[in-house]
C-alpha cells in the first residue's frame, strides 16, 4: 500500500511540476516596422514548432518594448547593439562592433537581460536619395550632401519621430557633419512612409535602415556615412536571464537561427513583404522551412 500511494503522490507530483511548466509563456517582442515583424513572427513559429508555449507580442515602439521586457512583459526580442549602447546605456564612445556588442552585453545584464550570439545583419541608420536626383546633385557621402545644402540647397528629409529624436540620430548627425536641414525642411512621419514619400518625391532625403528591401527596388542610392558617424547595429537575439534560466535549452536555439541572418538576408525577407506584398507570417514561415527549422 505504502509502496503504491508514494508512486501515486511522485506521479501527482510529476504531473503538477509538468503542469506548471507548461503554463509559462515565453512572450516574444518586436517593434513596429518590417523586420522586426518578421522577426518576432519568425521566433514565435520557432519555438512553438520547438514545442515551446509562445505568445507574441509585436509593434511596439523601441522605448516601450524595452522596458517592458526590463519589467519582464516581455521575454524575448532581438534588439541592434547601436540602440542599446546609445539610447538605453547613454554610451557615446566610438566603439568596433565587437566591442560595443562586449559593452552593451555587460551593462544589459545588470538590467536582468542575456544578450545571445549577434547575427551577420547590421541594419544601421543611412540617408537616401533617389538616384537621379542624387546624381544631378553629385551627392554620394553625407559629406556631399553636407557641401549642397550649405552652399545653399534646400533639400527636405522624411524622417521618423525616433530618428529625429535620438542620440544617434539626426541632430548629431548634423552636428558631426556641419550642416542642418532646418526644421520646416524635416518631415516626421512613420518609417514605413519614409522611402514612399522620397520615391513620390515629396522629399529629397529619407532616413531608411541599410536592409530596408525597398532601397534596391525604387532605385535608390544610399549616401555614404563617410565619416562614420552611425554605430554598428548588430541584429541580436535578447532573452531575459529568468527566461533562459527556465528554458535552458532557449540559448542554443535563438544562436542557430541568430547564424542564419545576414544583411543579404534580411534584406531579401523585408522585400517579400513590402514589395512583393507578401504576408509578415508566410515570409517568416517559408524562411524556416527553408532551413529546416519548421
Amino acid at each position: 500500500m505504502r509502496p503504491t500511494l508514494r508512486h501515486l503522490l511522485s506521479a501527482t507530483t510529476l504531473m503538477a511540476v509538468t503542469a506548471f511548466a507548461q503554463a509559462d509563456t515565453i512572450t516574444v517582442g518586436g517593434k513596429n516596422f518590417t523586420e522586426q515583424l518578421i522577426l518576432a513572427s519568425m521566433t514565435t513559429q520557432y519555438l512553438a514548432s520547438a514545442g515551446y508555449d509562445v505568445e507574441e507580442n509585436a509593434g511596439m515602439g523601441t522605448t516601450v518594448l524595452r522596458q517592458a521586457q526590463v519589467n519582464g512583459q516581455i521575454d524575448l526580442y532581438w534588439e541592434y547593439t547601436g540602440t542599446s549602447l546609445i539610447s538605453y546605456n547613454k554610451v557615446t564612445d566610438k566603439l568596433s562592433p565587437e566591442a560595443a556588442y562586449e559593452r552593451v552585453k555587460e551593462l544589459d545584464a545588470e538590467q536582468g537581460l542575456v544578450w545571445l550570439d549577434p547575427s551577420d545583419a547590421n541594419n544601421t541608420y543611412a540617408l537616401a536619395m533617389r538616384h537621379d536626383q542624387a546624381e544631378s546633385l553629385g551627392i554620394e557621402s553625407l559629406s556631399d550632401l553636407a557641401d549642397v545644402i550649405n552652399a545653399g540647397e534646400a533639400l527636405t528629409l522624411a524622417s521618423n519621430a525616433t530618428f529625429y529624436s535620438r542620440d544617434d540620430g539626426l541632430r548629431p548627425m548634423q552636428e558631426t557633419y556641419g550642416f542642418e536641414f532646418g526644421r520646416r525642411n524635416v518631415k516626421r512621419m512613420d518609417q514605413g512612409l519614409t522611402l514612399t514619400s522620397l520615391d513620390q518625391g515629396a522629399v529629397d532625403v529619407a532616413m531608411t535602415t541599410a536592409t530596408n528591401g525597398r532601397i534596391p527596388a525604387l532605385d535608390l542610392t544610399v549616401l555614404e556615412d563617410d565619416k562614420e558617424f552611425f554605430p554598428d547595429y548588430a541584429l541580436t537575439p535578447v532573452v531575459r536571464d529568468e527566461t533562459l534560466a527556465a528554458n535552458p535549452a532557449l540559448a542554443e536555439q535563438m544562436n542557430t537561427l541568430s547564424a542564419l541572418l545576414d544583411d543579404a538576408t534580411m534584406a531579401r525577407l523585408n522585400a517579400r513583404v513590402d514589395v512583393d506584398r507578401e504576408t509578415v507570417e508566410d515570409v517568416a514561415a517559408a524562411f524556416l522551412e527553408e532551413n529546416a527549422l519548421l
